[in-house]
């Protein structure tokens, strides 16, 4: 009876019924001393008789109690968010889902006195309830400018009271997965992970967002087995990976798909999902629609604020159809390295939706997906020419010294003169420099050859049987078949030696495996036979 105010009277044994030996006469009890803290106690219990919340204490197991008790811990802590306290005295507290309702004067006293010593940094060890308590203030943002906030106090609280009671560990290593669903934050859960060294707890995470070993564990197609990943392509085969997928994301987004929810796309057959389950959880956050790949094994989808759990993050058909878009790319990948196998992919057994709705919009999955890694190997082999301006300087200086032996006074003749630039001439010409004498300052101009274009030089490098043949197949497979018939030559050994030296030129293959020319390249091709 902390809040009420009472007299006790002692009565002896009588023989008379309800007469004691001892009968106090009425007195006046007097006002208390005012208690401001006792007001606020008060304020914030009121908030519960508003709300007509059962709180029942010894049905704690109850999902609509707890339901009650959530919304009413919840409004309660924000009113007491900024609420400080020095109490010298010190209260225990044990109770399963613990929080204000439940607490006596001298619990609540205790409990925000020390919850101000942990909000400067000073974590003491206290009752485990308290503990809890200061944690569902937290998962609830309370007492923090945001959730990024919050999660930097959690974790700074998490690390300091584990020394003193280590029982929280499996409840926080929880909800900090729960966490990173729930609360939309610049960091992946992975990257979280990472950054915190979490990794042994949190096996098979993953980033969803382009993430090769995320794609590779769900896709038919697994190409981190393959023997040409293996043969020191790791590199290539990732990159190239990543810029396909951002090829595919844009051509998805062209024809009115969502690349992301078109393979991540679990059965229908989904769990209902309780953030933050075990803890004193208000949702307090309308959440918008969207879906949170955590691993292989694990995705979270929240539709009209409602969350739903799968350990399926993809359907027989986004296996598919990312297992194609992998063995696609290898495919490609293969024939531009020249590798000694080749691979094959075909697009007519992906039956995911996605494929006809891109054949549809004239953007079919095959060309997109070899367009895609095409482009990339052309940007990643080809060469870049850097010009060190330190040296280029450094031989200005030099043909200028060069040109000041070459001035000479007018009373030479003509005939000396021509001798000395004959002699100084040989060892310019390889800079092809323009030399200008005047008499006020000699001047320098340097005139850059102009150098031919990668289609003009792979002109000049084909034979005239390979520009024929390249002719030929203009017109078909049955032309160059013929032409390389009546020269008495191998259809392969031709068709090879033109895309080797067309992949040292332009940085790509002209003919497919059928001897066929690639569309992209019929227009240089008819450039090239001209």
């Amino acid at each position: 009876m902390d809040d009420g105010m009472y007299y006790e009277i002692d009565y002896d044994a009588s023989p008379i019924p309800g007469v004691g030996k001892f009968v106090q006469r009425p007195q006046k009890i007097g006002e208390a001393p005012k208690d401001d803290i006792r007001g606020v106690f008060g304020q914030m219990r009121d908030i519960a008789r508003a709300h007509r919340s059962s709180y029942d204490f010894s049905r704690f197991f109850d999902r609509r109690v707890r339901q009650g008790n959530e919304e009413v811990f919840y409004k309660q802590a924000m009113f007491m968010k900024d609420f400080r306290d020095d109490y010298t005295g010190s209260a225990q507290f044990s109770q399963y889902y613990p929080y204000y309702q439940m607490m006596g004067y001298e619990q609540l006293r205790t409990y925000f006195t020390w919850r101000t010593e942990v909000r400067k940094g000073n974590v003491a060890d206290t009752s485990l309830s308290y503990a809890f308590l200061y944690i569902y203030e937290l998962l609830g943002n309370i007492g923090a400018e945001g959730p990024l906030d919050a999660l930097g106090k959690l974790m700074f609280f998490w690390k300091a009271f584990s020394a003193y009671n280590k029982t929280i560990d499996k409840y926080v290593l929880r909800w900090l997965k729960d966490y990173h669903v729930y609360y939309e934050l610049p960091q992946s859960f992975k990257e979280f992970v990472e950054k915190n060294s979490l990794a042994q707890h949190y096996p098979k995470m993953a980033d969803a967002e382009d993430n090769f070993d995320l794609f590779c564990a769900i896709s038919k197609y697994d190409i981190r087995k393959s023997a040409f990943f293996a043969s020191g392509n790791e590199k290539l085969v990732k990159e190239c990976f990543y810029y396909v997928a951002e090829r595919l994301r844009q051509a998805f987004v062209d024809s009115g798909i969502q690349f992301d929810e078109s393979v991540f796309q679990p059965t229908k057959r989904m769990s209902a999902w309780t953030p933050f389950q075990d803890a004193l959880f208000y949702q307090w956050v309308k959440q918008p629609d969207r879906r949170i790949v955590l691993s292989e094994n694990e995705i979270y989808i929240c539709s009209h604020n409602k969350w739903a759990f799968s350990t399926v993050v993809a359907d027989e058909s986004g296996k598919q159809l990312i297992g194609y878009v992998m063995k696609q790319m290898e495919s490609v990948l293969r024939k531009a390295t020249g590798y000694k196998f080749k691979l094959s992919a075909n697009a007519s057994t992906v039956t995911h939706p996605a494929v006809g709705k891109l054949s549809d919009a004239g953007n079919p999955l095959e060309s997109i997906v070899e367009q895609a890694a095409r482009e990339f190997y052309r940007e990643a082999t080809k060469t870049v020419v850097r010009v060190d301006l330190g040296a280029l300087s450094r031989i200005r200086q030099e043909a200028l010294a060069t040109q000041e032996k070459l001035i000479v006074p007018e009373q030479k003749d003509q005939a000396e003169q021509s001798d000395q630039a004959e002699q100084a001439g040989p060892a310019l010409a390889p800079l092809n420099l323009s030399l200008r004498a005047t008499r006020d300052m000699p001047t320098i101009e340097i005139e850059p050859a102009e150098a031919p274009s990668s289609w003009e030089s792979l002109r000049s490098a084909l034979t005239e049987i390979e520009k024929k043949a390249l002719a030929a197949a203009l017109h078909g497979e049955k032309e160059i078949k013929k032409l390389a018939e009546e020269r008495g030559v191998m259809l392969e050994v031709l068709v090879d030696g033109i895309n080797e030296k067309a992949m040292d030129h332009v940085g790509d293959s002209l003919l497919d495996e059928d001897f066929a020319l690639y569309g992209e390249y019929i227009k240089q091709a008819k450039e090239l036979i001209i």
